[in-house]
């Protein structure tokens, strides 16, 4: 792992559904958003899973639909782009892959990946799924049902103490594209060294409690490449 004594200035970027809004991917918690379809409790907790797995599979077959139809936008790119005089590492909340689709090659999924199914009895089987669907019946080796890749609300977050280390290392973090309400996802900001360079891309108003944090209010589509070009001014020329 890169650390801030390597030769490349290391970049943690900590990512949200704001990223992946200029692509046509719904947002939760925005006006419009799925949860106003779709009541968190009945679609992506471990009770929904018990209660009516069928549903929960629809649920997410419509979300890897969209997501395949997505193409990355203007942030992704830019964000990819910084791997050509930066380690770069990206710290995403979101589950869709249009950051690995854009070129970004060191991709930490917090929060599962949709395009990926795992064992109900084994969560370390984890299988690629080729299209949309995740269908009822399909089993793992074990004799088990397949679940979408996904950490559901009430469950733990596996990669959380790896994304600390990551942003402990950081040389500049990027939190772009959210609103920092999801814990403990949001709290991996104050893992950030004293050294640290940090910017906040996003057009709202942030509750950041962060000292020394450079909030440029524009959208992540916007406000990306703009960053990207004022660190290879800073750093590289």
């Amino acid at each position: 792992m890169p650390t801030a004594s390597s030769h490349r200035p290391h970049i943690v970027v900590f990512s949200g559904a704001g990223v992946s809004a200029a692509s046509g991917i719904r947002t939760f918690r925005d006006h419009g958003g799925l949860w106003e379809e779709y009541p968190v409790e009945e679609v992506a907790t471990p009770e929904a899973w018990e209660r009516d797995p069928e549903k929960v599979l629809r649920f997410y077959d419509l979300r890897r639909r969209q997501v395949l139809e997505a193409l990355p936008n203007a942030a992704h790119a830019a964000i990819a782009g910084l791997e050509e005089h930066f380690s770069v590492d990206v710290i995403t909340q979101n589950i869709d892959d249009l950051h690995e689709r854009a070129g970004s090659t060191q991709v930490l999924h917090l929060h599962g990946e949709v395009r990926k199914a795992r064992s109900t009895l084994d969560p370390e089987w984890v299988v690629d799924l080729p299209g949309a669907e995740l269908p009822w019946g399909m089993q793992c080796p074990l004799g088990s049902q397949l679940r979408p890749h996904i950490v559901w609300f009430g469950e733990p977050v596996p990669l959380i103490m790896e994304a600390a280390q990551r942003v402990a290392n950081a040389d500049v973090l990027i939190i772009v594209g959210t609103s920092l309400a999801v814990q403990p996802a949001a709290g991996l900001v104050f893992a950030a060294p004293p050294h640290c360079e940090k910017y906040l891309v996003d057009p709202g108003e942030v509750d950041l409690h962060v000292p020394g944090t450079t909030h440029l209010r524009q959208k992540a589509e916007v406000g990306m490449p703009a960053l990207a070009d004022l660190l290879l001014k800073k750093w590289v020329t």
